[in-house]
């Protein structure tokens, strides 16, 4: 029996409507490096799409001298808590190392990344932290504890959950009492199980910058953002409809639009605004680690289908085709994260 006797009324990953309908994501983020002020990123033109994310760079050596450092592409931590019991939108295949198919290329010549998991104790499963806090605060490095009691470091919660129920009595007090798991028990035998740490997955090679050059770095992965079932009211009512048009910036133009795309009508003829919804989160403040402003930056959003609803916190958003939006900055240093919503009507039934 995997799953514990947990039941949250509401879903914490993002503020949905009827998120308790809904499932788990993966904040996205840039290339980290360690805070330089001999290396500038020139240009970052990035493509947020619900499937793909994609960035293409330009950084430059300031110096006289070649810069070497680690390069990092790090996803949030993935709470195996929160995965036993809820819908997570990761691929099916969790045995394997490559969650999000990440590529990159330096000067359009691919490199291999290596790939780092790390067990982390997070604080409380369902109080998920938002944007760059995943980031910054990881949690308590428990890898080497759970490699003491032969528990891979895994998203594979089926040989997670064969790990806990091989351990003795005595060993799962011991784990219990470390915070890694809670463990329901008749007798011997364990039988609710419950693990309390999250995944960490990290992306990094070693770079060199050459001296006072210029370096094209792209990459790209896989979009796992969190979504579910959307409701909405025009003007908005409830709570959550009010801090998800906070939090998404969605003005009065945008609020009719939602009323009017997801128009619904039940079996028993009665018209309700439902539909489906990702809630895309970016860290943009990671580019604050190199020297300087972003010299040129470019964001592209497509919203999927004509027919779907976006809105975002963000000036001069400017259409340029029938799902796609620009935005363009010069000298560029992000104060914000970037938070996207799209809202797509229901399928139409076959």
């Amino acid at each position: 029996m995997r799953h514990f006797a947990l039941i949250l009324s509401c879903l914490a990953v993002a503020p949905p409507a009827l998120a308790n309908d809904g499932f788990g994501g993966l904040t996205a983020t840039g290339l980290t490096f360690s805070q330089t002020d001999k290396v500038a990123m020139e240009s970052e033109d990035l493509f947020i799409s619900l499937e793909r994310i994609k960035v293409d760079y330009v950084f430059r050596n300031l110096t006289d001298q070649d810069v070497t450092g680690e390069v990092i592409f790090p996803l949030p931590p993935i709470s195996l808590g929160y995965m036993w019991n809820t819908d997570f939108n990761l691929p099916d295949d969790l045995t394997r190392p490559d969650v999000v198919n990440f590529t990159v290329t330096v000067d359009g010549k691919p490199v291999s990344p290596q790939i780092d998991r790390v067990a982390v104790l997070a604080g409380e499963w369902w109080n998920v932290q938002p944007g760059a806090a995943e980031y910054d605060t990881p949690g308590q490095d428990v890898t080497d504890l759970l490699e003491r009691y032969g528990i891979p470091v895994t998203l594979d919660l089926d040989a997670v959950d064969a790990a806990l129920r091989g351990l003795t009595k005595a060993q799962r007090a011991e784990v219990q009492a470390a915070g890694l798991a809670e463990f329901g028990e008749e007798g011997d035998a364990p039988t609710e199980i419950l693990p309390n740490w999250s995944i960490v997955i990290r992306y990094h090679w070693t770079q060199t910058f050459p001296a006072g050059q210029a370096l094209a770095v792209s990459h790209g992965y896989d979009n796992r953002p969190p979504g579910g079932l959307f409701g909405w009211t025009h003007p908005p009512e409830a709570d959550y409809e009010r801090e998800t048009a906070r939090r998404y910036c969605i003005d009065e133009a945008t609020s009719k639009a939602l009323v009017k795309v997801l128009a619904f009508k039940d079996e028993s003829g009665e018209t309700y605004s439902m539909g489906q919804a990702h809630y895309i989160a970016y860290v943009l403040r990671t580019a604050n680690s190199w020297a300087g402003p972003i010299k040129r930056f470019r964001l592209t959003l497509d919203k999927g289908a004509p027919g779907n609803v976006i809105s975002l916190c963000a000036d001069g958003v400017k259409k340029t085709g029938p799902t796609t939006f620009v935005v363009e900055k010069t000298d560029y240093s992000p104060a914000a994260d970037l938070h996207v919503l799209i809202a797509a009507p229901f399928p139409p039934p076959k």
